[in-house]
């Protein structure tokens, strides 16, 4: 029975009920993390901790965190999914139950606070192998990307077109910019040069990203932050998504035009080879200074 949690407790999932005033199910007044764990240890919980501090205080949504990485733990315990090669956690806090309107509630409310964690299957490393496709579509979400909020109708809109278009991710272009997908961020290989959108506003500023941003600096390849105009998409010689339900996903075609070669880049692959082997020893699996191999 999947058990989840919601405003302290921890019932099964078709138990758990939220008002109809709540504000996060009337309005999307609210933000969300998601957390992924590698065999029960958790990927930069802290940095997931930080980015939903962020959030709520942007939203001026009063919510310690103190107890955030305590039901983590407990649902992967509860769920039995502490040996689970991935699993990920959902957390999100919306403002709380008042009636509703276009500004705050005039006394203080709790928020409302719901988690839940499930299995993560990566794929085949034989499908990862033949690549993926996307499409460009326009970004249409507000101006503030970087917080991770829980209105998501743009992105659905976004995803959706990529699902009806047969490939897997959507890339999200916003005055001839080629910015980031629509749950993940992205990046390009030009030449010697690794490059993604800066962290501004106008992306959502990715755990996994800044993870493959060190992990390619590590690895001896050249890390550039700056905007790609979407003219140079076609010049690129790999594309790569990542995130925490993307890891790191290779692009093959965009708009049926192949990346490249039209097929999966050596540099994709070092990165993504990097990125299996990085993970257990970030989350203390295997000891810091254990040899490779």
């Amino acid at each position: 029975m999947n058990q989840v949690y919601l405003n302290g407790e921890y019932l099964p999932r078709e138990e758990a009920r939220i008002s109809v005033e709540d504000r996060g199910f009337l309005l999307s007044d609210g933000v969300y993390e998601v957390t992924p764990a590698y065999s029960g240890r958790f990927f930069r919980i802290p940095h997931h901790q930080c980015r939903l501090a962020g959030g709520l205080e942007a939203l001026r949504i009063a919510h310690p965190l103190d107890q955030m990485e305590e039901v983590h733990r407990q649902l992967l315990r509860r769920n039995g999914l502490e040996d689970e090669e991935v699993a990920t956690v959902y957390y999100q806090v919306t403002r709380g139950v008042a009636p509703r309107s276009h500004h705050f509630p005039l006394d203080p409310v709790a928020p409302t606070i719901y988690a839940t964690a499930s299995a993560f299957k990566r794929p085949a490393r034989s499908r990862w192998e033949e690549g993926y496709g996307a499409i460009t579509v326009p970004d249409r979400r507000w101006s503030r990307a970087d917080l991770k909020t829980i209105s998501l109708l743009p992105n659905v809109l976004a995803q959706q077109a990529a699902a009806e278009a047969g490939v897997k991710d959507a890339l999200m272009v916003r005055e001839g910019v080629a910015l980031e997908g629509a749950h993940n961020n992205v990046f390009f290989v030009f030449g010697e040069q690794v490059v993604t959108h800066p962290a501004t506003q106008r992306i959502l500023h990715g755990i996994t990203r800044g993870y493959v941003l060190e992990l390619a600096g590590k690895e001896g390849f050249q890390v550039v932050e700056r905007p790609v105009q979407i003219e140079e998409v076609a010049e690129a010689s790999e594309i790569f998504f990542t995130g925490t339900t993307t890891e790191i996903r290779p692009t093959v075609q965009v708009d049926g035009r192949p990346v490249g070669h039209g097929v999966v880049g050596p540099v994709t692959r070092h990165l993504y080879d990097a990125f299996l082997a990085g993970v257990p020893r970030e989350v203390g699996l295997i000891p810091a200074g254990a040899p490779q191999g």
